[in-house]
């Protein structure tokens, strides 16, 4: 867990050796960096980031793939709709996680 302030790309960092998956689905924001597909790439997992309007040779990526992610987006929204996960209120982090596996598994049940 980052801090509130910190770029996604920060966490990304620490996230991205752990992964096992075979696709990896991000919005544009991790476009901003090679870094992030230079990594997937190295550990045979396909970037599906679709690529900044002002980007000169757009990269390929599964578009149909991708429109899975409404999946992902709708759950955080779900998420957040608990006051405490959203405006974080809890200091630590370990805290802070049992909110959200407790919040993610109400969602769930519903």
């Amino acid at each position: 867990m980052t801090a509130g302030q910190a770029s996604d790309l920060e966490g990304a960092d620490a996230l991205i050796p752990q992964i096992k998956a075979n696709a990896l689905l991000a919005d544009k924001a991790y476009d901003a960096d090679e870094r992030v597909r230079d990594v997937l790439k190295q550990k045979s997992i396909e970037p599906v980031i679709p690529f900044r309007k002002n980007r000169l040779n757009p990269p390929d990526y599964d578009k149909a793939l991708y429109k899975a992610r409404y999946l992902i987006e709708h759950f955080f929204g779900k998420l957040k709709q608990y006051r405490a996960i959203a405006t974080r209120y809890d200091k630590r982090a370990r805290n802070f996680l049992s909110g959200v596996y407790l919040a993610s598994t109400l969602i769930l049940l519903a």
